[in-house]
């Protein structure tokens, strides 16, 4: 753990309308409840098919590259502990403003698009256990739903998200404890664990599976636009964010490593639902549709909090007027930001009809990556500012090895589907077509 920089001052909270409210618990509860989600539920059995029975090796790439991430989002939250994430950050090392909206429409793409991948695997497998029907309707129906939760209101929405988090925590504690009774019962292959396929270096399938798992490992940068309302942040946040992130990694970890061994890796890699696969087997066996609706929980959960968060960011751009100002408007009643809130659902609604969920996933993956790139870069220009309080820093290697892995992931991520770039230019290409129309009616 590194030091904190030399420096005194008064907290930066001060001055702040907003209430701080979270303690350290809370927090820890937010990061590893917003990370622990939809993503291991459905592409487990991709990064099987990626890599083999050695899945785990594939998250623990993705957790070590989230982890030199999670270092420079350490850094910047600490020293400017305010709400806006990566585009509070850019915005203060380039102070260009098409550049800060570029990338705030970015992190809002990269929900709607991880949004609609949820919403498309709900219609998959899981809940094939109790109906079959296409998988576009379902999706469909699925945003329906959930935009329905988050008009009516936040508090309604945060009740959903407790009560959906708890179960999907369970589910995986569900997976880990029903497949180590089966390997300790004589069951699976336990050198599967560390069996790679045979048309690639370990290396290099590690690395193609990382970018995969990837997804399942976001998460942990939504905290930080929760930090004027974290208690004394600058000193709190860093340690519960690394916290945070380890739990998930490590619970990540060990779910994998067990499906790995307990089944084939060729039957994860041809399921939607591949943690079904595991809890159907040995003496402590579930019954597959229990399992299957715990699993659409944790899907719609994520879907959720994904259409939260961009339709707020929406609402936060049009309140700065840097999108059409429309799209700020508040429901009176509901006092929710109804226009946000449908936009988004909108474009995720026609994401679910055009995309399918590797596609989506891999859209998220990649708008997040370059994201990420630009907070390392941010965290190096502005090294040599200084603040009148104490803050994190990390050690000097981990944001240059955070730009070289991020964009390793990202490169690996185009190779394997060209297509991602157009996918995700196209919906950056929107976003600037609606900052030009803003400009245009002023």
């Amino acid at each position: 753990m590194a030091a904190y920089a030399d420096t005194a001052g008064p907290n930066e909270r001060e001055g702040s309308p907003l209430a701080a409210g979270i303690t350290k618990k809370t927090l820890l509860l937010f990061i590893v409840g917003d990370i622990l989600g939809g993503g291991i539920y459905a592409r487990t059995g991709e990064v099987a098919g990626e890599i083999g029975g050695a899945i785990w090796t594939g998250f623990l790439v993705a957790a070590i590259v989230a982890a030199f991430t999670a270092a420079s989002y350490a850094e910047l939250v600490s020293k400017y502990p305010q709400a806006a994430g990566a585009a509070l950050y850019i915005h203060k090392a380039f102070k260009t403003d098409l550049l800060t909206f570029v990338v705030a429409f970015a992190v809002m793409c990269s929900g709607l698009a991880s949004a609609a991948a949820l919403a498309t695997a709900f219609g998959g497998d899981y809940l094939s256990q109790f109906v079959e029907l296409p998988q576009i309707l379902v999706g469909l129906v699925v945003i329906g739903v959930v935009t329905a939760i988050n008009f009516r209101g936040i508090k309604e929405s945060a009740g959903f998200n407790v009560v959906c988090t708890l179960i999907e925590i369970a589910g995986l504690f569900l997976v880990v404890v029903i497949g180590a009774t089966f390997l300790f019962d004589g069951g699976g292959d336990p050198g599967a664990a560390l069996e790679f396929k045979d048309d690639a270096t370990p290396a290099l399938l590690m690395v193609a599976g990382a970018s995969i798992a990837f997804y399942a490992l976001i998460g942990f940068e939504d905290a930080v636009n929760v930090a004027e309302e974290t208690k004394d942040a600058t000193r709190s946040f860093p340690r519960t964010l690394f916290t945070g992130l380890a739990i998930a990694g490590a619970v990540y970890l060990l779910v994998t490593l067990i499906a790995g061994m307990a089944v084939p890796a060729d039957t994860l890699a041809g399921s939607d639902g591949p943690l079904l696969e595991v809890v159907a087997l040995g003496p402590l066996a579930l019954n597959s549709k229990v399992f299957a609706a715990i699993a659409l929980f944790a899907l719609i959960n994520g879907c959720l909090l994904n259409l939260i968060m961009a339709s707020r960011l929406m609402y936060g751009m049009a309140r700065e007027k840097v999108v059409p100002e429309v799209l700020g408007t508040v429901h009176r009643g509901r006092r929710t930001p109804w226009v946000a809130i449908a936009f988004t659902a909108s474009i995720a609604a026609v994401l679910v009809i055009i995309g399918d969920l590797s596609t989506l996933a891999d859209t998220t993956v990649l708008l997040l990556l370059l994201v990420f790139i630009g907070v390392h870069v941010a965290l190096l220009k502005l090294r040599s500012e200084t603040v009148e309080h104490d803050h994190y820093r990390a050690p000097t290697a981990l944001p240059y090895l955070g730009i070289i892995t991020c964009a390793g992931l990202a490169v690996q991520s185009v190779t394997d589907d060209p297509q991602l770039v157009l996918w995700a230019g196209g919906l950056i290409v929107f976003g600037l077509i609606l900052w030009v129309i803003e400009r245009a009616v002023r």
